[in-house]
């Protein structure tokens, strides 16, 4: 499982660079945080729950971030 959340690391640096090239900063700094998170804690040697826990938590609050940003940021599409 930690092997896992270090191919996470991989995929939110591929993305990170891709919006760094598109000028896109926020975000791509937004992933390049996410990679660090991802790579740090598949190093840390955790137990299998411990990386389910873990990976629960962070879609609950990566959903969550987002709905909030769809719904009360953007505005509504009119």
């Amino acid at each position: 499982m930690d092997r896992m959340f270090r191919v996470l690391g991989f995929f939110t640096l591929v993305i990170g660079l891709m919006a760094f090239a598109g000028d896109l900063t926020e975000m791509a700094l937004l992933f390049f945080l996410q990679t660090a998170f991802f790579v740090i804690l598949g190093y840390m040697k955790f137990t299998e729950k411990t990386y389910i826990l873990l990976f629960w938590g962070y879609m609950i609050v990566s959903f969550t971030g987002f709905s909030y940003w769809t719904i009360f940021e953007m505005g509504l599409p009119l």
